[in-house]
């Protein structure tokens, strides 16, 4: 396991898929800033060549008058010399007029820019982000190229071209599961006539060879057939087929068993089985995020209880307690209701979106900070002295929690755009890390403090796989857990998640609470398990 790092060490990055909501804003605005260079352009191209076709219609009239005489054109002086002020005047006017590139302009906004535009890797990361919430979500290709996703309904439609590229995204990952699938949407929609770039040839070639990765000889060579009926000549089509084919009638023959053409009706999602990965709770994860699974029966939900919770007594919150809610019984989860205010929030992005940098985690095993797929999002951290809202939100926590925020890590905020996620994990160290948190010389991490700062409109759950729990974000609520027993051993029912987003942007900030200073706040239990 990996666990999160503190706050010291944050390398920045700049690619697309790693961009928070904000930075993805600052993008759009700059590519409506290009298209009004671009069309800046456009009007000073067709005011060059309205001039050009004007000198062309007056000196094509000329030319006819002069080559149906030449000799009697010429007789006249005036034609004569206009002749010879053209050719040395009027022609250079024409050249220098020819010569003018009113894309200088645009060219230069597009230099300034540039340094800012996403890369190939960018792309790939951006393709990598839909196929994850494909796989969350159980979306198939189609209801994506549709725009359709969760009951919303958008303009935003993939053609043929990006169904191509987001399948050879996956192929030349070697991902055969998903090249399969978005192979299959764009031969789909080229074959309901849409057009394309890519021809029906290349999406066959990919096409097969996936279905051939995946195991299924028999499409293999259906798939093969038809490219090789498109193009006789291709020059892996006929070399595949009779590869397929011998592989195909070997099996058949040892297994005894007679050749049956495969169907020809397209590839549905759930015909080949997902490649397992490294993450053994995948299936329950994900079902928590899609709302499925879920543990909390009538009877657990009949023990959950809301009420004004003072913090055991808090001076500041006797007149104005705070509203607090059950979420879960045991591990006991709760849910504070107008935590944060909106102006709170708003500062608390504006101090925090300079500072976002790609969210890194330290491997137990090397200690060096590195960036992994599964976790996808950008943070900041936060101290009291830079504004008087952190220090309150400081304040607040310790108040409600009755634990000192003194050895606590600094405020993380984090953005999590589309498709940013943070795999199941354990916000505490293990007894196989013994030196996590030495460096802070504070303990391990006995709490967490989760603000949610804005509300999602699809996906972005935190998910607890151990016992079946989801917890929706809700704009101003916070969660709050404890990740040790009294005993200081993790609670290793604590393994969360938070799951990717389909539509929209989260936002939370959470404190890690540690368990040097809480000796008299927190005393010890009896057992290992109190």
């Amino acid at each position: 396991d990996i666990w999160l790092v503190s706050y010291v060490g944050l390398t920045p990055l700049t690619h697309l898929q790693y961009l928070s909501a904000g930075q993805m804003t600052d993008l759009i605005y700059t590519e409506k800033e290009l298209v009004q260079s671009l069309r800046e352009y456009i009007k000073a191209e067709e005011s060059k060549l309205a001039a050009v076709k004007s000198w062309a219609n007056k000196l094509d009239a000329l030319t006819r008058l002069s080559t149906s005489d030449p000799e009697g054109y010429l007789a006249h002086p005036v034609n004569a010399y206009k002749l010879m002020k053209r050719l040395n005047t009027e022609w250079t006017e024409l050249e220098s007029l020819v010569l003018q590139n009113p894309s200088d302009g645009f060219i230069s906004n597009m230099s300034t820019h540039r340094q800012y535009f996403p890369d190939e890797e960018d792309e790939t990361g951006a393709a990598k982000a839909l196929m994850r919430l494909q796989d969350t979500y159980q979306l198939d290709s189609e209801a994506f190229s549709k725009g359709k996703l969760s009951g919303l309904h958008s303009s935003a439609l993939l053609t043929v071209d990006d169904c191509f590229d987001m399948g050879k995204t996956a192929y030349n990952d070697a991902d055969y599961y998903h090249a399969v699938l978005w192979m299959q949407q764009a031969l789909k929609q080229l074959d309901a006539g849409e057009e394309a770039v890519v021809t029906k040839a290349d999406i066959l070639d990919y096409l097969s060879y996936s279905v051939y990765q995946m195991g299924d000889l028999p499409r293999a060579i259906e798939l093969t057939r038809r490219l090789v009926a498109i193009d006789a000549s291709h020059q892996r089509a006929g070399g595949n087929l009779r590869y397929f084919e011998r592989l195909l009638f070997k099996q058949l023959n040892e297994m005894n068993q007679t050749y049956e053409p495969a169907s020809e009706e397209p590839i549905q999602l759930g015909t080949y089985s997902r490649p397992k990965d490294h993450l053994p709770e995948r299936e329950a994860y994900e079902a928590l995020c899609r709302g499925e699974g879920l543990q909390m029966t009538e009877a657990r939900r009949s023990r959950l209880f809301c009420r004004y919770h003072n913090g055991y007594m808090n001076p500041r919150l006797l007149l104005k307690p705070m509203k607090e809610e059950d979420e879960w019984d045991s591990p006991h989860i709760v849910r504070y209701l107008d935590i944060l205010s909106h102006g709170e929030i708003q500062k608390i992005k504006e101090l925090a979106k300079p500072r976002l940098a790609r969210a890194t985690v330290r491997d137990p095993k090397t200690g060096v900070l590195t960036t992994a797929n599964y976790r996808v999002s950008k943070s900041a951290w936060l101290e009291g002295e830079d504004d008087p809202v952190i220090e309150r939100v400081n304040q607040r926590i310790e108040d409600i929690t009755g634990l000192t925020v003194t050895t606590a890590e600094l405020l993380q905020v984090a953005n999590y755009g589309v498709g940013g996620q943070y795999e199941p994990h354990y916000d505490f160290s293990r007894k196989d890390e013994p030196d996590a948190f030495k460096r802070l010389g504070t303990g391990n991490r006995v709490a967490t403090f989760l603000n949610y700062m804005s509300d999602v409109e699809a996906g972005g759950a935190t998910v607890f796989p151990d016992f079946g729990a989801a917890i929706w974000p809700r704009k101003g609520t916070a969660v709050f857990w404890y990740n040790l027993f009294k005993s200081g051993e993790g609670d290793y029912r604590t393994r969360h998640a938070a799951c990717p987003v389909l539509v929209g942007s989260k936002w939370v900030s959470n404190k890690w609470i540690h368990e040097r200073g809480q000796e008299f706040r927190r005393p010890c239990g009896l057992t290992e398990v109190d």
